[in-house]
């Protein structure tokens, strides 16, 4: 009996050390990962990185993690950023909505989110972490916050997007809770970029370059557009926005009208594809999902892990991975 002990802890020291190994040997791989890519910044209306040029990521959004937890994982990186061209890509942390939420069981949440940015930066590639809610939820956000930068200080692959869309809040109140969230995440992290919401599913660019915030570096508004709906008057707003000065990037954006269906506008999406190009502007492709809706990219039939052949891609998914694929 004492033998048959005996054997037993060995296997569990065995398994002990490897286990160790194994986390100790993935923190190294991330911790030269992020080395290698270069820590962003924002000098006037631009994305740079630390040689003063301008960066342009192009990437794709996953779905709300409680739905769509099947994707959270380092394969699907892996694929996106190697198959596609992925040059970032955004990890959405549902905050309020189904009890699998984050409200509900953050752990889980976070556990998702954290799986697609620790494989974002092996495969040294950019990750958005977004706080993906409509509503105003500031002290969950600023917990939720201080918990990432403290998990990724100095990780230059890591942007913070501290409202994903407010829809009725002011600018005003937008305004306040963001600059809450930029001083907890300031406090850990003070080099990292910070995407901040505007009113109206991030169309209200217009009163944030009236009312910008100030005293904060490395600051970012977003913009969100779906092309069928949002046209050349949603541009002209976010023109007038750059030439007030505010940095703007597009971090969730579909081809399609904004209830995320319909038919894709290629025409308008492709106007949308020059502007963007022609100001240096980034943007996320909305979404890493299998929704029965035309915004998800993905068929039910698709693979958890990525290896997705076209026949499990909706047309939007193949309009993107191919625009991706662009060099």
């Amino acid at each position: 009996m004492m033998n048959i002990w005996k054997s037993l802890l060995a296997v569990c020291l065995l398994i002990a050390m490897f286990g160790c190994g194994a986390s100790a040997s993935k923190k190294a791989n991330q911790e030269g990962a992020a080395k290698q890519l270069p820590r962003l910044c924002v000098t006037g209306t631009q994305l740079m990185n630390e040689q003063g040029d301008t960066v342009v990521l192009k990437g794709v959004s996953y779905g709300w993690h409680q739905f769509w937890p099947r994707f959270y994982n380092a394969s699907t990186v892996d694929y996106l950023s190697g198959d596609w061209g992925a040059e970032v890509l955004r990890a959405s942390m549902g905050v309020d909505l189904d009890s699998a939420c984050y409200v509900y069981k953050p752990e889980f949440g976070i556990n998702c989110v954290t799986t697609v940015v620790d494989a974002a930066i092996e495969n040294h590639v950019y990750a958005i972490i977004d706080w993906h809610s409509h509503n105003l939820r500031q002290e969950e956000a600023k917990e939720f916050f201080a918990q990432m930068a403290t998990r990724y200080k100095g990780v230059p692959n890591v942007i913070y997007e501290v409202f994903n869309e407010p829809v009725e809040d002011s600018w005003e109140q937008v305004k306040a809770y963001s600059v809450e969230i930029i001083k907890t995440i300031r406090t850990i992290e003070p080099e990292a970029v910070i995407l901040v919401g505007c009113p109206h599913w991030d169309q209200d660019i217009h009163l944030a370059a009236d009312d910008p915030i100030t005293g904060y570096n490395n600051i970012m508004y977003t913009v969100h557009f779906y092309a069928n709906t949002h046209g050349q008057w949603l541009r002209d707003r976010t023109d007038y926005a750059l030439g007030k000065g505010l940095p703007v990037f597009i971090s969730e954006c579909a081809g399609m009208e904004a209830s995320g269906d319909g038919a894709v506008n290629k025409e308008e999406w492709q106007n949308w594809l020059d502007w963007m190009q022609q100001r240096s502007i980034s943007w996320v492709a909305w979404s890493v999902s299998d929704k029965n809706e035309t915004c998800s990219m993905l068929l039910p039939s698709a693979s958890s892990g990525g290896n997705w052949a076209d026949q499990d891609m909706k047309e939007w998914g193949q309009i993107v991975r191919d625009e991706l694929q662009k060099k």
